[in-house]
């Protein structure tokens, strides 16, 4: 049976809506009270894993699910064995640097050697200021990275922006975007290459929704 990973957040409406567009309906994921972490569609032709955003491409790239949504940021991070297939344009943000908006700093290469950066994303920042040639001491958070700036923890910061709200109520300003990043659809590429359970064919409806 042909498995999907979905992740838990932002993109879940989304990826149910787009999937319900093509005959896929896991919509029960988004009752009130639900707990079951895998489900199949009414028709039995298919059924979803709900996962953590960041580990979407690992449940697709060792094989408990032939597809999966996830971010471009996450798949950038990561670095799974996957195949990215379509970006499918919904979820816009981007990967930015940020420090305290009383800051001296007008861009990233700005920034003293060895300056403290927060992120989440520590390996797309290690890839960002090492072809900066900027050498800086990165800081692992798991969440909330604006509190780098504002407890004296880090003078800068690398993480998602949005619209931006968050990091001015927060006395932040971006001074570098570093990549947009989108929602893409990712395979399994042994399952892809060999079309396991339709896979092909699935991808090819999602495709001919995004791209009429």
């Amino acid at each position: 049976m042909l498995t999907v990973a979905l992740a838990k957040g932002e993109l879940t409406k989304s990826s149910i809506e787009l999937f319900k567009s093509i005959g896929l309906d896991f919509s029960a994921f988004l009752e009130p009270g639900m707990r079951q972490l895998q489900i199949e569609d009414p028709t039995g032709r298919a059924r979803a894993m709900i996962v953590r955003n960041k580990d979407v491409p690992v449940h697709v790239e060792y094989g408990q699910a032939h597809l999966g949504i996830v971010g471009y940021d996450v798949l950038r991070e990561k670095k799974a064995n996957v195949a990215q297939l379509i970006d499918l344009g919904f979820a816009g943000c981007r990967l930015s640097v940020a420090v305290k908006q009383s800051s001296p700093y007008q861009s990233a290469l700005d920034l003293p050697a060895h300056t403290r950066v927060a992120s989440t994303f520590v390996n797309c920042a290690r890839e960002y200021f090492q072809a900066l040639d900027l050498p800086v001491d990165l800081i692992h958070l798991s969440g909330s990275v604006e509190l780098g700036p504002i407890t004296g923890l880090s003078e800068a910061i690398v993480d998602l922006v949005a619209t931006g709200t968050t990091l001015r109520e927060n006395g932040l300003r971006e001074i570098d975007v570093i990549f947009e990043t989108t929602a893409r659809l990712i395979a399994n590429p042994l399952s892809y290459r060999l079309d396991q359970d339709g896979v092909g064919a699935i991808v090819e409806k999602i495709r001919q929704q995004i791209h009429p």
